[in-house]
């Protein structure tokens, strides 16, 4: 009898009829896969086959616009989900009513799944089980409508104990990846692993088998600092074991992450996962397609866009699409940065609010945002070839590689976020939504008299989910913001001759550190922001106990426009 490996998870649902989402699963074997739905949903497919892995994303019609249908996964006929012995509720689909009068928005990144140890989180309480306990007491209390995941995801370069273990087990057993690092995942099979690590947690399995996602790649999804300049592609290509492990990351992420991005209109001009559909084994398509991917980064899109009623989601891929000729850097290439100018000046007056999803933040403290400019004028040899060097040795260590780092791409995103921002029709707020930095704050730009956008514009990073970040590194991001270290960051600006920005921003909340979530509440035009941390103890903020003892805590609520 065929059993679910992973899943189900509730990825694309359409807030344009209401009557229709997407169901992602992984089985132990090939199958017959049916959503049941209460209520008459339904939908069914046949799994597909990568490298001895079963799949299939199931399309479910029949839904009612703003209803909330009790579900059940049924492979070959014999029901799987619910699992018989869970303490937690049914998994739901949730469709929103048409027309939808708002959404419920909540974001992060980074998300390192290693389990307890010996009872006690070694980094802290995971703010999603959290989350998920809070909902599964009180259905209502604080759901978001979706929960946009901007990167890592999963982290194939620092692994847990457990899953070392287990590469160990499995190199031994299968007689490769001896040429791999023995504390990172070498190839498909082993991203498999890590991602029945992460979403086989019990909570986060049933969080996200009853909220939808969106999703993107960071850098530890692959590799830290993937990408983070010419130098360091052909260092990677030059190792023996770089092939296997760039391939299996694409092909993984393809799989479990990208295609249930998309909806069922995009899927089915998909040639590619047509292609996987037909093939008895779609391991070589999905192969080949992985190589291309990695050799030629501008015949692939990874980015996309999502439309909540009345709220645009652009979810930017900022690490693939780079352009990394030192003289011609680019944090996207010129079709990439195309697409998302056309998306977001399509149909204005149809749009309230305009998120941006990049997993880099756009505006960092000032100090770091102009180190970064300063340390791309060097590695450009602004200064010599002597501090061109010395700038590839920082760039790598320092992980400096945020848009400032590419210097005309912050310029020309810092143009789109301002010319939509002050057209007729323009939406309430512009919020460009980040994570990576391990911790979170809310920037507000200020552009020149006259030139101010009609829109209120954010920047608005939170990370992380489930990970830690150095006492030296809050020091460093709290000074950052200082005045003092402003003007540090002027004169490295004025030594690598590093234009000023058209735009000056100052921090309008945090940084908070800790394991944690941002949500915002768009309903009209009007936009409310909510910061929660996973505690286990403390007395600040609103509190609620889950079962493990720890408690979501609000840490900051806020308006972001005048009239909420």
């Amino acid at each position: 009898m065929a059993g679910l490996r992973l899943g189900p998870l509730v990825r694309y649902v359409d807030w344009e009829s209401g009557t229709s989402a997407t169901v992602w699963v992984e089985t132990d074997r090939a199958c017959t896969v049916e959503i049941r739905c209460e209520g008459g949903g339904r939908g069914s497919a046949r799994t597909f086959l990568v490298a001895g892995h079963h799949y299939a994303l199931v399309v479910v019609t029949g839904l009612t616009p703003g209803s909330a249908a009790e579900y059940e996964v049924v492979l070959d006929g014999e029901r799987a989900w619910p699992l018989a012995d869970s303490p937690l509720p049914p998994s739901t689909l949730r469709t929103p009513p048409v027309p939808a009068t708002g959404a419920v928005v909540a974001f992060g990144s980074c998300r390192w799944a290693a389990p307890a140890v010996g009872g006690a989180d070694p980094v802290g309480p995971d703010v999603l089980d959290t989350l998920a306990a809070r909902l599964a007491a009180d259905p209502e209390d604080g759901r978001p409508d979706v929960l946009v995941l901007l990167g890592d995801q999963v982290y194939a370069d620092e692994t847990s104990a457990a899953t070392r273990d287990w590469i160990a087990r499995h190199r031994r057993s299968a007689g490769t990846g001896s040429d791999a690092p023995p504390d990172q995942v070498a190839d498909y099979e082993e991203y498999t692993h890590l991602y029945d690590e992460s979403w086989g947690d019990p909570e986060l399995r049933w969080l996200l088998s009853t909220v939808p996602s969106c999703m993107i790649f960071d850098d530890h999804d692959v590799i830290d600092d993937w990408n983070t300049s010419a130098a360091w592609v052909a260092e990677m290509r030059a190792t023996p074991w770089w092939h296997e492990r760039i391939t299996g990351g694409l092909m993984s992420y393809w799989v479990y992450q990208h295609i249930g991005n998309l909806s069922p209109a995009e899927l089915a001009e998909d040639t590619l996962y047509a292609a996987v559909l037909a093939a008895d084994d779609g391991t070589e398509v999905l192969r080949a397609f992985a190589e291309r991917a990695d050799a030629d980064p501008a015949s692939v899109r990874w980015s996309y866009r999502r439309d909540f009623g009345r709220t645009r989601l652009l979810m930017v891929d900022t690490r693939a699409a780079r352009v990394l000729e030192e003289q011609h850097r680019a944090m996207l290439d010129a079709e990439e940065a195309d697409w998302l100018r056309t998306q977001a000046f399509d149909d204005p007056a149809g749009v309230d609010h305009l998120l941006v999803g990049t997993s880099l933040p756009w505006l960092l403290p000032p100090m770091v945002h102009f180190a970064e400019g300063w340390h791309a004028a060097l590695c450009r040899g602004e200064r010599g070839p002597r501090w061109a060097r010395f700038g590839e040795w920082l760039r790598r260590r320092a992980d400096l590689e945020h848009w400032a780092a590419f210097t005309a791409s912050f310029h020309r995103l810092t143009d789109t976020v301002a010319e939509v921002g002050r057209q007729d029709a323009a939406p309430a707020t512009v919020c460009v939504l980040s994570g990576d930095v391990h911790h979170a704050y809310v920037a507000e730009p200020v552009w020149p008299a006259g030139q101010q956008p009609r829109s209120r514009v954010f920047q608005l990073t939170c990370s992380p989910l489930h990970n830690s970040v150095p006492r030296a590194m809050r020091v460093g991001f709290r000074f950052g913001w200082s005045r003092f270290a402003r003007g540090i960051g002027h004169l490295l600006a004025r030594h690598g001759r590093v234009e000023r920005p058209a735009v000056r921003w100052e921090r309008a909340g945090g940084p908070w550190f800790g394991n944690q979530l941002m949500t915002l509440t768009l309903r009209g035009r009007t936009a409310r922001l909510r910061l929660d941390k996973a505690s286990t103890g403390g007395k600040t903020g609103r509190q609620k106990t889950d079962r493990a003892g720890a408690r979501l805590e609000q840490a900051m609520e806020r308006g972001l426009t005048e009239d909420s």
